[in-house]
This record gives C-alpha cells, sequence and structure tokens, in this order.
C-alpha cells in the first residue's frame, strides 16, 4: 500500500532531483568558463612577469658589471633564477599561439639567460672587451623579449576575444534556459498541487458525509467507497467495519440489557431462598465454644477450620491479601479434608517465609488445592498426596500445587491455559470459584498473560505453578 508521506517523498524528491540536475548543469558550464578566463588571466599575467623579469634581469646584470660585489652578484643570482622559474612555468603553459613561436620565444629567454651569465663570468675574469660585447648582447636579447611579449599578448587578446563573444552567447542561453525552468516548474508544482489535493480531499469529504449521517442515526448506509491505496483506504474501510460494528454492538446492547433484566430477576429469587451467610458464620463458632466446652477438641477444631475458611470468603474478593493469609486458609482446608478422608489423603507443605509477604487476589491458593482435590485425588479409592510449595526466583515467587491423582489431557491443559473454557461445568465446593476464575484474576492483578504454568501426565499426577512477580 502506498501512502501519502510516501508520494510526498516522491514528489519532493523528484522536484529536488530536477533543481539539483539544473544547478549542476550551470555550475559546471560556469566553472569551465571561469577557468578558461582564469587561465587566459594566467597568461597574461605569466608573459607580463616574464617581460618584467628579463629587463630586471638585464639591468641587475649592468649593475653587477658596474659594481662587481657579492651583494649585486646575489641579487643578480636571485633575479636570474626568478627568470628561469617562470620560463619553465611558461613551457608548461597551454596557449593558444602557434609552437613554433612560442618556442622562439622561449629561446630569447635562453639567450638572455647565457649571454648575462657569459657577461658576468666575463666580468669576474675582468676581461673588458669580451664583457662589453656580452653585455651588448644581453641588452639585445632583453629587447627583443619585450617586443615578443607584445606581440604574444597581442595574439592572445585577439583570442579572447573569441571567448568574450562565445561567454555573451552562452549567458543569453543561460537566461532563457532558467525563465523556461521556472515556467515549466510553477505549472508542474500547480499540476500535483491540484492533482494531489483532489485525491485527498475527494475521500475526505465522502468520509465526512457518511460520519454525518451516522451521527443522524443511520449506522446501515451505503459503504465509502475509496479508490484510492493509501491511508485514506485504509481509513474508509475502517471507517465502514466501525459503522457495522457499532450497529452490532447496538443491537448486541439491546439484548445484552433484556438478558441483564431476566439474570437479575433470577438473583433476587435465589437470593431470597439462601441462608444468610453471616449468621451461618455465628452458628458455626458458638458450635465450637459448645463443642470446645464439652471437651471434644477434635470437633471444636474442625469447626474452627470451617468458620476460618467462610470468614475468609465473606471478605470482599477484589481486595488483595498477602501470601501467607491465603497459606493459612490453605491449612485450614488441609485440616478439614484430613478429618473427612483420615489416611486416604495426605498434605505436605514446603513454605519459604520470607517469601509470605507478597499480595495476591483473595481466594487463590485455597480454590487451587480444592481444585487438585476434586480433580485429582477425591474420586480414588487409593486415596493420594497433595503437595503445596513456596519459593523465591530471582525475579518472582513461585507457587506450586501438585497432586499425584488422575492426571489431565493435554487438550484439557490447552483448554484452561487459553481460558477458552470460560464456564467450567465443576468449581470447587467451598468456594464456587473455578481454575478460569484464578487464572484471570491473577491476570488482571499482576497485569501480566504468563502468570500460571500447568504440568500434567494422565495417571501421574498435576503440577499448578503460579508465577507472582515481585513487583
Amino acid at each position: 500500500m502506498k501512502t501519502i508521506r510516501g508520494k510526498l517523498l516522491v514528489y519532493f524528491f523528484v522536484f529536488v532531483l530536477l533543481f539539483q540536475i539544473t544547478a549542476v548543469s550551470i555550475f559546471v558550464s560556469s566553472n569551465g568558463l571561469m577557468n578558461t578566463y582564469h587561465d587566459s588571466f594566467e597568461r597574461f599575467l605569466l608573459l607580463n612577469a616574464i617581460s618584467q623579469e628579463s629587463d630586471h634581469l638585464y639591468r641587475s646584470m649592468s649593475t653587477y658589471v658596474k659594481e662587481p660585489n657579492t651583494d649585486n652578484f646575489q641579487k643578480y643570482f636571485q633575479v636570474r633564477q626568478q627568470v628561469i622559474n617562470e620560463k619553465n612555468q611558461l613551457a608548461d603553459t597551454f596557449y593558444t599561439i602557434d609552437r613554433i613561436e612560442m618556442k622562439n620565444y622561449l629561446n630569447l629567454i635562453e639567450t638572455l639567460l647565457t649571454e648575462t651569465e657569459m657577461t658576468v663570468g666575463f666580468v669576474i675574469l675582468d676581461d673588458m672587451e669580451l664583457y662589453s660585447y656580452r653585455i651588448e648582447e644581453a641588452r639585445r636579447a632583453s629587447e627583443f623579449i619585450q617586443e615578443a611579449t607584445l606581440e604574444l599578448i597581442n595574439i592572445e587578446l585577439t583570442s579572447y576575444q573569441d571567448f568574450y563573444r562565445d561567454l555573451q552567447d552562452r549567458n543569453e542561453s543561460f537566461f532563457l534556459f532558467i525563465l523556461f525552468l521556472f515556467v515549466t516548474t510553477i505549472m508542474l508544482a500547480v499540476f500535483f498541487a491540484l492533482w494531489f489535493s483532489k485525491g485527498i480531499t475527494t475521500p475526505v469529504k465522502k468520509l465526512s458525509r457518511a460520519a454525518n449521517e451516522v451521527a443522524a442515526g443511520n449506522l446501515v448506509g451505503e459503504p465509502v467507497q475509496i479508490e484510492s491505496n493509501d491511508e485514506l483506504k485504509l481509513l474508509g474501510d475502517t471507517f465502514n467495519n466501525m459503522r457495522t460494528d457499532i450497529h452490532e454492538l447496538v443491537k448486541e446492547i439491546q439484548d445484552q440489557s433484556e438478558l441483564d433484566r431476566l439474570v437479575k430477576e433470577m438473583e433476587l429469587k435465589q437470593l431470597q431462598n439462601q441462608i444468610n451467610p453471616h449468621f451461618l458464620f455465628n452458628t458455626l463458632n458458638t458450635l465450637s465454644k459448645m463443642a470446645y466446652l464439652e471437651n471434644a477438641k477434635v470437633t471444636s477444631n474442625l469447626i474452627d477450620s470451617v468458620a476460618t475458611l467462610l470468614r475468609h470468603s465473606l471478605g470482599d474478593i477484589n481486595k488483595s491479601v498477602t501470601l501467607g493469609m491465603e497459606v493459612e486458609v490453605v491449612k485450614d482446608y488441609f485440616q478439614i479434608q484430613k478429618t473427612r478422608f483420615s489416611e486416604r489423603v495426605t498434605f505436605e507443605m514446603d513454605i519459604d517465609d520470607a517469601c509470605l509477604d507478597v499480595h495476591i487476589p483473595r481466594l487463590t491458593l485455597q480454590p487451587l488445592v480444592e481444585n487438585a482435590f476434586i480433580h485429582g485425588i477425591e474420586e480414588r479409592e487409593e486415596g493420594g498426596h497433595i503437595w503445596l510449595r513456596v519459593y523465591p526466583q530471582p525475579a518472582e515467587i513461585v507457587v506450586e500445587v501438585t497432586d499425584d491423582g488422575a492426571g489431565m489431557r493435554p487438550e484439557r491443559m490447552e483448554e484452561i491455559l487459553s481460558l477458552a473454557d470460560a464456564k467450567e461445568a465443576h468449581v470447587g465446593h467451598s468456594t464456587g470459584i473455578g481454575l478460569h476464575n484464578v487464572i484471570r484474576r491473577l491476570q488482571l492483578f499482576y497485569q501480566t498473560q504468563h502468570i500460571v504454568e500447568l504440568e500434567s501426565e494422565l495417571g501421574e499426577g498435576t503440577t499448578i505453578r503460579l508465577l507472582l512477580p515481585r513487583k
């Protein structure tokens, strides 16, 4: 699916690429012209410098001839080296001048260097006749260089005139190109803006009309059809689904409202037939005291355990309690079942007291132990064994309820862990709370899905493991 953002990026990239290509083209062309102009100007400067330095070389030589001392010799030598450097630079430079003329010009410079060198040498040898002749030859070579330089500059200027005319033609072409680019860019920008905005405003108008229909109560109107393949298409499909869902939800709420009314009527009738649990709790306390006074300690302890279970179950199920309180309730439940089944059922607890301060939902452990008893042990003639273990791990407190009873099939374990069996066929005798209720309340309480692990094999028993986060 294409996105509006993607389309904008593509359009932006196309325009940027167009301007970049244009800018690079203009830069390359301008840079070429600038380099040509720069090279021509450098050639003028170099020829002028050679002309001046040639005259300077002749004069420094003449000064040394008149006053042959070390300072004048050093000055002559420095000027001579400068002329040699400029001559080498001239030989490496591209010129529009004819090769033969350039070669003759370089030979003139070489002649000047040779004559001045020989003049200085004869001055050192104090041969007046020879250095007088050589100084005259050096003067003539210097004058020839001045004249040749003017001729070369004149030739360069003639070539520069053609370059200047070409520069003017290119400047006019650049102006027309930039004007054409400006007009074309505006036209393309306007076209794409209108085309792109139409692709957004048309679907938005359709959605707006459909939203007004929904606001007016029409939940079964025609679906919004959007032809684009971007987020607006997804928005239109989502709006259609939402309108359908709202229509179904309204119908479901109406049905549920009728169902709630019937359920409340049934609950009212059921409450009218129930014994008040507080009355039952007070009666159990009275029976416990009477059994104690009659020296029936076993009976008294049993009634106390039943009263403790009842008191715990009467508490607010939406409030949490400590794990230690839940363990105490399990102990009372164990006491009741030991009294009922004697040696058929044995219970064992391995509790780490350091773990008992963690908070858990009320009525969590006792329904798990009761489930192990009902489904794993109660129906077996030979009875069985139930273990309750509480131990710490680095990130959590682990609570295990294990029995060596009948076990269960893998499909049943999958139903329990996935909470697929929301309406359990059989729940605890004492609390009416089943595994689904316990697991779901733990998930909501700790705000995590991985809170329960289940291990079981048919005929080998079952282990339910709670992973209680420390925080």
